[in-house]
């Protein structure tokens, strides 16, 4: 089993594809990867070599920002939103769509189930 950047990948899989468990990794980045380190694309994750494992491995280290600092940057960059004030901030502390979605009908997933009108019967 090849850990990479603190991530189990599935042993069965092909890499460009257990690549993308990789939080920071698409299929994008999974292709340049593979490509550089010209590793075939058929190649599963069992069939890897440790020195191909370590080649990755060093590969992220090096250009990719992955896992927990991608994801702390990330909250960082939402932080400094919120204590600017600007719009984006607001919608992230209210907990509502940040990037221009309507709201008056939709957006359930972001301001959670519909509460009843407390009062109003018919």
């Amino acid at each position: 089993m090849a850990r990479i950047a603190g991530v189990n990948l599935p042993t069965n899989k092909r890499v460009v594809i257990a690549l993308q468990y990789i939080h920071g990794i698409g299929e994008k980045a999974a292709d340049t990867i593979m490509k550089t380190l010209n590793i075939p694309f058929e190649r599963r994750v069992s069939q890897l070599t440790d020195a191909e494992v370590l080649q990755i491995r060093e590969m992220i280290d090096r250009d990719f920002t992955v896992e927990g600092d991608l994801r702390r940057e990330v909250s960082i960059n939402i932080k400094r939103l919120m204590d600017l004030g600007c719009y984006r901030g607001l919608r992230h502390r209210r907990g509502l769509p940040v990037r221009g979605q309507r709201t008056h009908t939709n957006a359930r997933t972001r301001k959670g189930p519909a509460k009843a009108i407390a009062g109003k019967k018919k």
